[in-house]
């Protein structure tokens, strides 16, 4: 029983496999971000430094620091890996990593012309030095949106069989693509097929940048579902949600 003495949903403990919180580092100042990870550390388990901002952020070297004393992973976006493998320097961005001690990486084909099993094959070449968080989606909505579930489920298995350690679903830090459409609705039938496929759910992570979509993910998939992209700001209103602590599932909770 908690201090509150409140019949809460049983929450894996970290360090944890599922129930993860990814939280998405977009530029936030210093000393903000370490107060949030310094206050908030029990409910975070990995930072993503999105997009290519690692590159320009002046104080990487500090956060990632803060991280690692808090014993929460960090990765760079996968939008970065994209750009190294668009200019013919993957070498140049496995010494990247090991510059800065990564001990993850995100491999992704959301931008770049890279077929599925193009991006397979570096998921197996990178993991046997890094654990690989992988991508699924594109960033286009138009394209995005002709991906079909059969697809989808496809790519996840894919990037599973090569050594994926989590298969993010795309949805962008808007909610406007991937798993939603432009107006940002969720693809419900999408959703669906991929939780009737078989795969392993506690192996994907659901991008859920806003409360609707976490919402939605927690009422469908439970407390322990792996939400990504999550603001860096909202590390405690979603725990709230994933225990039926907000009027969104207070009811999901008995």
């Amino acid at each position: 029983m908690n201090a509150a003495e409140l019949t809460l949903p049983e929450r894996a403990s970290k360090p944890r496999s599922r129930g993860l919180t990814l939280l998405i580092d977009n530029g936030v100042p210093l000393h903000h971000f370490q107060d949030v990870v310094e206050s908030f550390d029990g409910f975070i388990d990995f930072v993503k430094f999105g997009w290519g901002t690692s590159v320009i952020t002046k104080h990487l070297t500090d956060k990632i620091r803060c991280l690692e004393e808090h014993d929460i992973g960090w990765f760079f976006g996968g939008t970065l890996f994209e750009k190294y493998v668009y200019q013919g320097k993957l070498a140049e961005y496995r010494r990247y990593l090991r510059q800065h001690g990564g001990r993850y990486v995100e491999i992704s084909n959301g931008t770049i012309d890279l077929s599925n099993a193009e991006k397979a094959q570096y998921i197996r070449e990178f993991s046997s030095e890094f654990t690989v968080f992988s991508e699924v989606g594109f960033k286009d909505g138009e394209k995005s949106i002709h991906l079909s579930p059969a697809r989808w489920i496809e790519y996840i298995q894919e990037d599973l069989a090569a050594g994926a350690f989590k298969v993010i679903t795309e949805a962008r830090e808007s909610g406007t693509s991937g798993i939603c459409r432009s107006n940002g609705e969720v693809r419900y039938g999408l959703i669906e097929e991929i939780a009737d496929s078989g795969i392993d759910l506690d192996k994907v992570v659901f991008e859920a940048p806003n409360k609707t979509l976490q919402t939605y993910f927690i009422r469908l998939f439970g407390t322990n579902v792996n939400l990504g992209n999550v603001a860096f700001d909202d590390a405690v209103a979603l725990e709230t949600l994933r225990l039926g602590l907000r009027s969104d599932t207070l009811l999901q909770f008995s």
